[in-house]
């Protein structure tokens, strides 16, 4: 049988060659190999994109994220300055620790003011050194602050770490008794919950270490020289801590307004617990609450919203006092 030089593949010309042995990509193929065809999956957001507007307004967004955690961390490690005469003196009668008395010299009311005339005496016995500034130093010093030509400078609290709280309740002998704070900004509640804590043998306060007050002046003068008695720890990661207790054979028990179980049908109190007390206004939070063993609610009249975060740690705190009595 011949051969039809006219069918596809059969062509005598010199150079010819068949489909199935042209060179480069195979026919149906658009030009594309098959490396090419297999796609680089799926397209990655816009912040993940090099040079993309959005990838730098990310990376500006976690610059300024940095940086406000190097100046709160830099805030946190320096001295504190309680200024005004009555601070001054209620933090000297607690016996705060502090470091040194700042007054501003030429102040003619500092020999016929007995709040100042106090805290000298204070300071004195304490063997506080007496460093005297100039009224516009002074102002400086306290960012335009009201003085009344008068400042203590106090240090940085040392926390305990969330884990040394179980080793006090250890030595104690006693069921172990923690009061956690979720999320706290008043340093006002700080100090009453601590005073409250230490009146009725708790074994030690815990704080988180972002979005939350710490022990501050105010915190140690509310708390009446009880952060003195009492250790606070704070807990990088607070409902880690509260796993870490459970861990250790504490009942975690939140208490919130809408919670499970009335507070005096509570029955646990005799038994390790660490109390979690919420925020003021949003209570606990999420996470928080989903660390909690059981929630518990303190009674109140309808007509009264809800109580004050130290009004109610005490409450809770008289109730474990008088079930581990």
């Amino acid at each position: 049988m011949g051969v039809d030089p006219l069918m596809a593949g059969n062509s005598q010309r010199r150079g010819r060659t068949t489909g199935a042995h042209k060179k480069g990509a195979p026919g149906g193929t658009g030009g594309k190999n098959r490396r090419s065809l297999a796609g680089r999956g799926a397209t990655p957001p816009a912040e993940a994109r090099y040079g993309h507007p959005a990838q730098r307004k990310a990376q500006a967004q976690e610059r300024q994220r940095a940086d406000r955690a190097r100046a709160r961390q830099k805030q946190e490690e320096a001295p504190e300055l309680l200024l005004g005469r009555n601070p001054v003196v209620e933090a000297l009668r607690a016996r705060i620790p502090a470091t040194a008395l700042y007054v501003v010299t030429g102040d003619t009311t500092r020999m016929t003011d007995e709040r100042i005339t106090e805290a000298l005496a204070l300071a004195n016995d304490r063997g506080l050194p007496l460093l005297e500034v100039g009224k516009g130093e002074f102002d400086r010093m306290s960012g335009g602050a009201l003085h009344q030509g008068i400042g203590l400078q106090v240090p940085p609290y040392e926390y305990a770490h969330p884990d040394d709280l179980l080793d006090v309740a250890r030595d104690s002998g006693r069921p172990a008794l923690l009061v956690a704070l979720d999320g706290v900004t008043d340093p006002r509640n700080l100090g009453a919950v601590v005073r409250s804590a230490a009146a009725f043998d708790a074994h030690g306060v815990v704080v988180p270490q972002r979005r939350a007050v710490g022990m501050t002046a105010s915190a140690w003068r509310t708390s009446a020289g009880a952060a003195a008695r009492l250790q606070v720890a704070r807990a990088v990661n607070l409902p880690r801590a509260l796993a870490s207790y459970q861990d250790a054979g504490l009942q975690t028990v939140g208490l919130a307004g809408d919670g499970d179980v009335d507070l005096h049908d509570y029955d646990g109190f005799a038994d390790p617990v660490a109390l979690v007390v919420g925020a003021e206004g949003t209570g606990l939070s999420r996470l928080v609450r989903e660390k909690c063993d059981v929630v518990v609610r303190i009674p109140i009249s309808r007509e009264t919203e809800s109580l004050n975060v130290s009004v109610a740690a005490g409450i809770a705190l008289y109730a474990a006092a008088a079930a581990r009595r």
